[in-house]
């Protein structure tokens, strides 16, 4: 009989490099980077999960890691405080806030000197390019990174140039080579779909930034790309895989795409250590439903002596103590 084949999968290069636990990550772009270094952190990988909020276009990514880098603070003219009181800044999301300016200002700092002490000891930095629109300010003249509901007509939006993101890009690249030389760079473009700016011209944004990334890689050696959007536009096209806005990826879709990033990037170890923390999850997650059984002691016990063993690879500690907790409220039996 012959087999069908039900969808068209994308063969993904491995690196020649690998990840493991030792690895320092830093994840920084769209809500996408988002999701993939929360993935990265209940695996227990050493990662910096976007700690800028969420950033959609490159030259605001690019902005943000390149002040971080030379420890200038956030342009003073791009402060706002709303409606509610509340002060934000344009180039950064609305996630970092404070009801006193003052105060915000340190905590902008305090992020952007935190990302320059974990880029200098990192391996691995992943970019993810959410759209080729950005908004300028009207009053400086300047790209922002989140418009924070200000009145549209306070901003210009505007497509932006290939040549233009490829040499902020560029820019940043060169810099982080100076700092780390053997830094690792992944750009990827996110799956996820901007139909705020019409199916149609999110098409020309990803295929920008796809050609960006591209380019990129084609000239840096420490650059690679992952093909997240390809993923989910090529091989999970059908609406099965989005949430019911239609717009995101559900959570199958992540854990596929998830599941591609770790066989392409991963070495065998720390793939051993995600299916064998798994099963251990799901095993620390199973309550009795009668209660204080002799069953239900045995499995703490096996889950005792499963996370003993994986401590030798990661930071278990919080996880035995809290089946040791478990096991000592156990009555005797």
């Amino acid at each position: 009989m012959k087999q069908l084949k039900l969808t068209t999968e994308l063969n993904v290069t491995p690196s020649d490099w690998k990840i493991n636990h030792h690895t320092k990550i830093l994840t920084i772009g769209s809500c996408f980077a988002d999701v993939l270094g929360n993935q990265l952190a209940e695996n227990k990988f050493q990662v910096l999960n976007n700690p800028f909020g969420t950033v959609f276009n490159p030259l605001s990514i690019s902005k943000l890691l390149d002040l971080s880098l030379d420890g200038k603070p956030p342009h003073p003219a791009l402060y706002h405080q709303n409606a509610d009181k509340i002060w934000l800044h344009h180039d950064f999301h609305s996630s970092l806030w404070s009801d006193n300016r003052i105060d915000l200002e340190g905590k902008l700092k305090e992020k952007q000197q935190v990302v320059n002490q974990f880029l200098r000891d990192a391996d691995v930095l992943v970019i993810t390019l959410g759209t080729a629109f950005a908004h300028r300010h009207r009053a400086t003249n300047l790209l922002v990174g989140n418009c924070h509901k200000v009145p549209s007509d306070q901003f210009l939006k505007e497509l932006l140039h290939l040549d233009q993101i490829n040499i902020g890009l560029e820019h940043l690249i060169f810099k982080l080579q100076s700092i780390k030389r053997d830094l690792r760079i992944i750009f990827t473009v996110s799956p996820v779909r901007h139909t705020k700016d019409t199916l149609t011209l999110n098409q020309v944004s990803k295929s920008t930034l796809r050609l960006v990334c591209h380019r990129l890689s084609e000239k840096f050696r420490q650059v690679e790309y992952f093909p997240s959007y390809e993923i989910m536009v090529d091989e999970l096209r059908d609406y099965r895989y989005y949430k019911p806005d239609l717009i995101h990826p559900n959570s199958v879709a992540e854990e596929y795409i998830f599941t591609t990033f770790a066989n392409a990037f991963m070495d065998k170890p720390a793939l051993d250590f995600i299916k064998d923390w798994d099963s251990v999850q799901k095993m620390m997650n199973h309550f009795s439903h009668y209660g204080f059984t002799a069953s239900q002691l045995a499995l703490l016990q096996t889950l005792q002596k499963r996370l003993s063993e994986l401590s030798k690879y990661v930071d278990l500690s919080d996880e035995l103590a809290e089946i040791n907790r478990r096991i000592d409220g156990f009555p005797v039996i």
